[in-house]
């Protein structure tokens, strides 16, 4: 089994668990969040922290691990985790929704060994794969600060006492991983696009990348202190994407559709930071939710268009399913975040129609990409 063509790349073995829970786990929540089903499961944590983790450990670390594991073995330029170690991981990863959704029971000496697996062993891997590499002249080294904080985010999630200061370090971190993500790719995907180069400027790189990693302790600093960080990072954010050539970018979709994840970090970052400094009258959770469902919800599935095709040995040419699949994530933001700020008394509908965009996303890309992941590369390639 561990020499299936699905268990060669880290991106084979995950992006399907990904798209999996996408596809189920937000559509489940609301049904239970608007009394549509009675769920018989004996969830191990209460039910509105059960949604965030699995939105943040569930979907979002299969996706982002994907991702990762795919390059951090380039930047190396090594083999990669293949074969048994990513079984294993497969393994740990549904062993985790499976104490998430009916360890209420259990005692601690199985419950945290079980949740807690997946998250060591990812970390762990890309860890020893980033081992390979020198440091010198290599900006990598933040990633042996962030991804200890992954597990400690989780833990701190996962307990009741902690819980805001887990989801807080643990938005903090995807985000500092997006940003790591865009800067890295967008170089690449400019040049081979439209023929220009965006500006790499470390006297405007690094303090992003440290204020971006220092806001994951954003719960224990003074909540203006936190506030003034957040919308300077804002600020370091939009005045960098102004060199970036936004106007070519958004000309295309596969493209700009990046830049559009970017924004709504920005945007995020706004809302998280003045909320630090006065109440706003948004309906529901708008700030946490421009993130997973703004950025998440648009650059993940773009990325696993891009990896599943071009780590397959295809041209990386986004068709009109794979552009009709970024509408409708688009069209899920639209419903979650903006349409219950000008219509409230339909927000249970929104929920809805929301959760049914990333049901019908995920369906899509899992129906697309299954195949190109369960078959050998098309071009004779080994992995």
């Amino acid at each position: 089994m561990s020499s299936h063509p699905i268990f060669t790349a880290g991106f084979r073995t995950l992006f399907p668990l990904a798209c999996l829970a996408g596809l189920a786990l937000p559509l489940f929540w609301v049904l239970i969040f608007t009394g549509a089903v009675s769920t018989g499961l004996t969830f191990a944590i209460p039910p509105l922290h059960w949604h965030a983790h699995e939105m943040f450990f569930g979907f979002g670390m299969a996706a982002l691990g994907g991702f990762l594991l795919t390059a951090t073995k380039n930047w190396v330029g090594v083999r990669g985790w293949h074969g048994g170690p990513l079984v294993l991981l497969a393994a740990a990863w549904l062993l985790d929704r499976f104490a998430l959704g009916i360890g209420a029971g259990w005692p601690p000496a199985l419950f945290w060994p079980a949740t807690l697996l997946f998250q060591v062993a990812i970390v762990a891997m890309l860890m020893h794969t980033l081992l390979k590499q020198r440091l010198e002249g290599s900006d990598n080294f933040f990633f042996w600060i962030a991804l200890p904080l992954f597990v400690l985010a989780k833990v701190l999630l996962l307990r009741e006492a902690t819980y805001s200061v887990g989801w807080a370090m643990a938005l903090a971190l995807f985000r500092f991983a997006f940003l790591i993500m865009l800067e890295r790719t967008q170089v690449q995907f400019m040049r081979h696009a439209f023929r220009v180069d965006i500006r790499r400027d470390p006297a405007l790189d690094m303090p992003i990348k440290w204020l971006a990693i220092t806001l994951a302790f954003v719960e224990w600093l003074p909540a203006p202190l936190g506030g003034l960080g957040e919308l300077v990072l804002a600020f370091l954010l939009l005045e960098r994407f102004c060199y970036w050539h936004p106007f070519k970018a958004f000309t295309r979709l596969d493209i700009g559709i990046m830049y559009f994840g970017y924004l709504m970090i920005v945007a995020q970052l706004i809302v998280s930071g003045i909320g630090r400094f006065t109440e706003l009258p948004w309906v529901g959770t708008v700030g946490v939710h421009l993130f997973t469902v703004g950025v998440m919800g648009t650059i993940l599935p773009a990325m696993i268009v891009r990896i599943s095709k071009g780590h397959t040995g295809r041209d990386v040419v986004f068709e009109h399913v794979d552009k009709a699949v970024l509408w409708i994530m688009i069209a899920g933001l639209i419903a979650r975040v903006v349409a219950p700020q000008i219509h409230p008394a339909g927000y249970m509908m929104w929920l809805h129609l929301a959760a049914t965009c990333w049901l019908l996303g995920f369906v899509i890309l899992l129906w697309r990409y299954l195949p190109f992941l369960f078959a050998p590369r098309v071009d004779g390639k080994a992995h």
